[in-house]
């Protein structure tokens, strides 16, 4: 089956504002029937969805924004960017079109991380979700594989790094967490570009990549939430990313009782643009799978295997230091 993409002039014109915090927010909604809430990753947006769109707004009422800092959103300067805060926007974002029902999440890299929050929310009572699909993402840093310019962006020149950064960075760069017959086209590439260097966005990666070290400051927080099991979960992972491959979908199954997780051969860290069809199969399997879901009465609360010492994320002196 081959997915019709919605080319990104017409994604950015079919788009809505609404303000948060005094930040305008783009975002997009389509469908009807229960409230699918889409959740993009790092550096890209939410066109990131748009091969999926069309036959998810079909079954759900699907919900998207370009985060604070990302695409065509507000890209504020000297912003502390925060995973808290964007839980915070999509939360603000489906007050604003009045959701009232039970969320179902679908979500992907740094996306993953704010449905990680989200989650945990749900167990505090602060938010109602009801199913939460992942793709492949930083669910656990101590199995995340940074790439070297994640790591550079991270140390003291990161702000060079990132004033650096342009669209042959990104074919370099990019391209490489890809499958070796899935990267992106040229012209999906200069999509992509747009969205990342609008309103030199660029010059802002310095500042959104501190979600990596605040992944591990909440790391058992939300690990805790996940093994509830209070929500159905699927973890669909293209096996080939780099950086949160395989190697996170091991670490998945040790940790998370009961696991139901999707390996995707030959398929990297975008399975959404890179193979749609079948993402969209598992996920609408996993949908028709979750209607018999019924929570555990009781389930631990304590973390399986703690953090361990070489932690890629407790930052290193070296990378503090900007020494690669």
């Amino acid at each position: 089956m081959c997915l019709a993409e919605i080319p990104l002039s017409v994604w950015r014109r079919r788009g809505h504002d609404f303000v948060f915090r005094g930040h305008r927010i783009r975002y997009w909604a389509a469908g009807q029937g229960e409230p699918l809430l889409l959740i993009h990753g790092f550096p890209t947006a939410s066109w990131d969805w748009h091969y999926l769109w069309q036959p998810l707004a079909r079954r759900y009422r699907v919900i998207a924004c370009d985060m604070l800092g990302f695409g065509d959103s507000a890209k504020p300067r000297d912003h502390v960017y925060s995973l808290i805060e964007q839980a915070d926007l999509q939360q603000a974002l489906l007050g604003h079109l009045e959701v009232s029902q039970p969320v179902h999440i679908l979500a992907h890299d740094y996306g993953d991380s704010v449905a990680q929050e989200l989650l945990a929310r749900h167990a505090e009572g602060r938010f109602d979700m009801g199913s939460c699909a992942f793709l492949n993402g930083g669910l656990f840093p101590e199995a995340y594989r940074p790439c070297r310019v994640q790591k550079m962006l991270l140390g003291r020149l990161g702000w060079v790094v990132g004033r650096l950064f342009d669209r042959n960075s990104l074919d370099h760069d990019f391209s490489r967490t890809f499958g070796p017959d899935t990267r992106p086209s040229e012209s999906e590439l200069d999509d992509f570009w747009s969205l990342i260097s609008a309103g030199r966005g660029h010059h802002m990666l310095y500042r959104l990549i501190n979600y990596l070290p605040e992944r591990v400051e909440l790391r058992d927080r939300w690990v805790q939430a996940m093994q509830r099991n209070q929500v159905p979960m699927r973890f669909i992972n293209g096996a080939a990313d780099p950086i949160s491959g395989r190697h996170m979908v091991e670490r998945y199954r040790e940790l998370i009782p009961n696991p139901d997780t999707i390996l995707l051969p030959d398929v990297g860290r975008y399975p959404q643009t890179e193979a749609p069809a079948r993402v969209l199969s598992c996920y609408e399997a996993f949908r028709a799978s979750a209607a018999d879901f019924r929570p555990p009465i009781v389930v631990p609360l304590a973390i399986q295997n703690s953090k361990p010492a070489n932690h890629p994320f407790v930052l290193s002196s070296t990378i503090q230091n900007g020494s690669y």
